[in-house]
């Protein structure tokens, strides 16, 4: 693997707290309009959690400057560092580690997971994995190694337990999620014990349980793709779910914080400078840095060149300004003709019309469209379309079908939906629009990358969903939408 490839090795994620951690941080600064004149309750909850003594490790932050923030997602609430070393919370381990970066004037919130399987030298415990810190010597033993492998200065740490991940999401309400194919283990018979989970593909809404078995999931994928899962989970839940109500809902996520989350916060002082900046950063889009590094047999590894441009990137992240897709046309230049495949895709017309004629026989009945074109070398997943309802806040159920492709990259699937729901949260507030031969494209992008294209017709909705890794490139997702054809006609 090259220094520049994305790291895309096994991190543990069996319990999986990053959900709990974001989710639970964009809800702490959601609350924070109202928490100003609730600071020392809001101070309560963080001390109630337990008080991480992390000794002269932390860096001080003026008010009104920008945060580094560590998150540790891990199996049990640690109540100190020092409780972990001494075996009081034996067998604690950290799944995750993250950094968030707090600065409004990047118009962007910063996110670096590092691989659990990092090799880094712990201080005074010799050359091991980055998890190991933590089951050594807690929160504190994980920030001193964080601190010596990034060379970043760390202001707060805040340890998670995943248990608070299903407690929030059942707070918030369900969140609606585009899943890019189906879920399932059941545990029967010989192999791995993975977790149970049964989630169908398509677009649809998610509750406590089955949201926690989805962003926990950890098998026949990578790293990298469940991290791209759990952040597209977060995503969609901030689209959704408005400051207004998490305000309303105060009293009982702050009662969930003190319940699941551990920090070195104990002063009022501390809660209003973070309260404050995370109010001042909540309007703006979270920007996740990808880990990029070699990874050998037992450990992940990144040169201290690596490390620097990762940190970097963490440190001077920016919202995009506009898209900028990869292959992006500028306005009013000739398009140049293509050789035929140099797109990387593919003719699979009769493949498509296939998944469509089972579709309309499984029950879809709205107008059905298929694409004509696919990835090179990819193929429709499982033997028919998934042809189910979708069931609004207004508990109208709106047929749906959803056909996934399979790219061949493990983990990696893209899809093509179409719903007689026309409004659901997922098209709201498209970057842009464009007319491509005659039909309006909408077009949602996640920074420089496109993510998902959309079409209307009078009687429904359809769009075309990236891979959760974005793998595929503007023009790849222009092409399969342009391709896609209604089923009877033409």
């Amino acid at each position: 693997m090259s220094p520049d490839q994305e790291y895309k090795g096994p991190r543990l994620f069996r319990k999986l707290a990053i959900g709990a951690a974001l989710i639970i941080v964009a809800a702490a600064s959601a609350t924070a309009v109202a928490a100003f004149r609730e600071v020392d309750r809001v101070g309560d909850a963080f001390r109630a959690g337990g008080t991480l003594d992390l000794g002269n490790e932390l860096a001080e932050a003026d008010t009104g400057k920008p945060q580094t923030i560590m998150l540790i997602g891990s199996d049990k609430r640690a109540d100190s560092s020092r409780d972990v070393r001494n075996g009081v919370t034996g067998g604690a381990r950290s799944d995750t580690v993250i950094l968030v970066r707090l600065d409004p004037s990047k118009e962007a919130t910063a996110l670096l997971s590092l691989p659990r399987d990092l090799k880094v030298r712990i201080p005074g415990h010799g050359t091991d994995k980055l998890n190991a810190a933590f089951s050594i010597g807690g929160a504190e033993l994980t920030l001193k190694t964080v601190k010596e492998v990034t060379g970043l200065r760390i202001n707060h740490v805040i340890n998670v337990d995943f248990g608070g991940f299903r407690e929030v999401v059942n707070e918030i309400g369900c969140v609606y999620v585009d899943i890019d194919r189906r879920y399932f283990n059941d545990n029967t018979g010989p192999g791995p014990d993975y977790a149970t989970i049964d989630v169908k593909q398509g677009y649809q809404e998610l509750c406590g349980q089955s949201s926690l078995d989805y962003v926990r999931y950890r098998h026949e994928d990578t790293d990298l793709v469940r991290a791209a899962r759990q952040q597209e989970f977060l995503r969609q839940a901030k689209q959704q779910v408005g400051v207004g109500e998490l305000i309303s809902d105060r009293d009982e996520l702050l009662n969930i914080f003190s319940d699941y989350v551990s920090s070195d916060i104990r002063s009022d002082r501390s809660v209003l400078r973070l309260l404050a900046l995370a109010a001042a950063s909540a309007k703006y889009p979270i920007r996740e840095v990808h880990f990029k590094g070699d990874i050998g047999t037992s450990f992940v590894t990144a040169s201290s060149k690596q490390m620097k441009r990762i940190t970097d990137e963490f440190l001077g992240v920016r919202a995009t300004e506009g898209p900028r897709g990869t292959a992006r046309r500028v306005r009013g230049a000739k398009r140049k003709r293509r050789p035929s495949g140099s797109d990387g895709l593919e003719e699979a017309g009769e493949l498509g019309k296939d998944q469509a004629l089972k579709a309309f026989a499984a029950g879809a009945r709205i107008p059905i469209f298929y694409p004509e074109r696919r990835i090179r070398r990819s193929a429709f997943a499982g033997t028919e379309p998934r042809v189910y309802g979708i069931r609004a806040p207004d508990d109208r159920v709106y047929n749906s079908y959803r056909m996934v492709v399979a790219t061949g990259e493990l983990g990696q699937y893209y899809g093509i939906q179409g719903s007689a729901w026309k409004d659901p949260p997922i098209l709201a507030d498209p970057s842009e629009k464009r007319t491509i031969d005659g039909r309006e494209y909408e077009l949602h992008y996640d920074g420089d990358r496109l993510r998902l294209v959309a079409w209307r017709t009078e009687d429904a909705v359809y769009w075309v969903s990236n891979t959760l890794l974005l793998s595929l490139t503007e023009s790849q997702m222009l092409g399969i939408a342009r391709s896609a054809k209604q089923l009877g006609k033409g």
